[in-house]
């Protein structure tokens, strides 16, 4: 079993989760997060003023998959997570134990 960490634009996480429908997803969980990559900051005008930015909003995706799956449920989170522009997000695969995993 993996446990797979996506972070990816919030306009893009519904249709990341869409493009996961056809694959089983032992558990998932979706939250807001804050945080920065290579692009570090950005720069906002608010009434005629500029400000910075230290964290640019996200969305994560936590997913727990059978081994079998992950290659499929990465092209799918690459594919409709991807706009071609930096701070697409970021995926992590990590390795999850079976007895961690569900409870009975």
């Amino acid at each position: 079993m993996k446990l797979i960490i996506a972070t990816v634009k919030p306009f893009r996480a519904r249709l990341v989760l869409e493009s996961l429908e056809g694959i089983e997803i032992l558990s998932g969980t979706v939250r807001e997060v804050m945080g920065f990559g290579r692009q570090k900051s950005r720069l906002h005008r608010y009434l005629g003023s500029e400000y910075n930015t230290s964290f640019v909003p996200k969305v994560e995706l936590r997913l727990v998959l059978h081994d079998q799956e992950v290659e499929q449920a990465l092209q799918c989170i690459a594919a409709a997570g991807r706009t071609g522009r930096m701070g697409d997000g970021k995926i992590l695969v990590l390795p999850c134990l079976d007895e961690f995993a569900a409870w009975s």
